[in-house]
């Protein structure tokens, strides 16, 4: 392989500048007030493959937002990456948290990045890890160092769950397939301590509505007569956890993969500092399951967690009200075997049994998606594990997310190809967060690894044939 370092020296700047642009159009799916914003990152990023050296690029309708589809076949005796990424990005809320404007990017050097990171909303998740793919393309297409085929696949649905992904992957077998699935939408563990992620956590996302009386009622009038919406609601989510954080919903460990104690073993080899761990969150002590430790809590267990909940007043002032309505964003995250459309329709029927009389309960389901596990012996991951040592000099270590990718699992089962994980972000980029953030260095790394990846898994798909 040629000199990747010195391109890359070379066309920094360049590189920063266009991820700059691309973070600039607030591509935010869940919001319909940027509909536009979203096709126009759409055509944003089919321009920037094209220049990258795709020799076909399109921007594919769905019934929802386009996914921008380029390739590269240069033999079909060759073996075929398959890259996906996504361009949409999360709602930036609560503004007031920002240090800066979350659609106007800076860079700005921190105690972890002393090469300077990149702060916006989509910086890691994930217009910045799917655009080091688009840079080290391009670094081998210039420098006539692209060794096997390679394929693009960039949606905008993903922070919403991914709607219309199985509606287009199911219609375009023969356009998609592959031999192997690359992805850049998760972390590592440090800068110095390379990962690759073996494993997705599932997940089942319900909203919830608890309704009492016909209208907001005056709390002096009716208070302690009728059911306070919130008052229930809360009583009812505090019900879905026991006094060891355990899950009290009927069946919902039925499923569970319980690891052994040599695989426990193997994950606590992991370097891990509670107290740093605890010293970034600015909290005192963890939390979560009893008889599991901090990394085993957000990676190899379920968890039910709120995120968001509302109704009544919350104005500035007083008004003395009993609502009529409360609600509740709720999210499952799944392990290996519990399957997201079992888990919401337990989620659904426990949480309706559970209602008092007084109140109706309606249970929304929102979106899901499967776990997944990549083995470690199949030669992608053999491919990922090569290129990192060549870039880091180390080897990277296996570990499971606690997040999601739901499409992962359908990649498998529709396209019977497996996915490696390259994550090059950090626990402490902030994604979905106030000042999400992405280190330059993470970021030229990540360019610099991604083409070794596609030479050593060329070399052994070449050797297993």
């Amino acid at each position: 392989m040629k000199d990747i370092k010195k391109y890359i020296d070379t066309h920094q700047k360049r590189f920063l500048d266009e991820l700059i642009e691309l973070l600039k159009i607030p591509s935010i799916s869940a919001d319909k007030a940027y509909k536009e914003d979203v096709f126009n990152t759409a055509d944003a990023v089919a321009e920037r493959l094209k220049e990258a050296g795709c020799a076909k690029v399109e921007i594919c309708e769905t019934p929802g937002y386009p996914i921008v589809y380029g390739e590269i076949l240069k033999d079909k005796n060759l073996p075929t990456i398959l890259v996906y990424g996504h361009y949409d990005v999360q709602p930036p809320d609560p503004l007031d948290l920002w240090e800066s404007a979350p659609f106007e990017p800076v860079i700005k050097k921190t105690e972890g990045h002393p090469d300077g990171a990149i702060f916006a909303r989509g910086a890691c998740d994930d217009k910045g890890q799917m655009y080091m793919h688009v840079k080290a393309l391009e670094y081998m297409t210039q420098n006539d160092d692209l060794p096997c085929n390679v394929k693009f696949m960039i949606e905008g649905e993903e922070e919403v769950g991914s709607e219309n992904l199985g509606w287009f992957v199911s219609r375009n077998q023969e356009k998609l397939a592959n031999d192997v699935i690359l992805i850049s939408d998760t972390g590592m563990i440090a800068k110095d301590v390379p990962s690759i992620t073996t494993g997705l956590r599932g997940l089942s996302y319900v909203e919830v509505e608890v309704t009492g009386p016909n209208r907001d009622l005056h709390s002096g009038l009716y208070g302690g007569a009728v059911a306070n919406p919130i008052n229930v609601l809360t009583k009812m989510i505090a019900s879905l956890h026991d006094e060891n954080n355990h899950i009290t919903i009927p069946g919902f460990y039925d499923q569970v993969d319980e690891l052994t104690a040599d695989e426990r073993e193997k994950m606590a080899e992991a370097p891990f500092s509670l107290e740093n761990y605890q010293k970034a969150l600015d909290i005192d002590a963890v939390y979560g399951e009893a008889g599991y430790t901090t990394n085993e809590r957000n990676s190899i267990r379920p968890t039910l967690d709120v995120n968001g909940i509302w109704g009544g007043y919350t104005g500035e002032g007083a008004k003395t009200v009993i609502a009529s309505k409360a609600f509740a964003k709720i999210s499952m995250r799944l392990v290996p075997h519990q399957d997201w459309k079992e888990i919401t329709e337990l989620f659904k029927t426990h949480f309706e049994s559970i209602a008092p009389k007084g109140v109706r309960v309606k249970v929304k389901p929102h979106h899901g998606g499967e776990p997944y596990v990549t083995p470690i012996d199949n030669i992608g991951y053999q491919a990922a594990e090569a290129a990192y040592e060549k870039t880091f000099g180390k080897t990277p270590i296996p570990q499971r997310s606690g997040g999601s990718i739901p499409i992962v699992a359908l990649f498998e089962r529709e396209l019977n190809s497996k996915t490696i994980l390259m994550g090059f972000g950090l626990d402490s980029d902030a994604i979905h967060s106030p000042n999400e953030h992405f280190g330059v260095w993470n970021f030229l790394k990540g360019i610099e690894t991604i083409p070794h990846f596609y030479h050593e898994f060329t070399k052994l798909k070449s050797a297993e044939n």
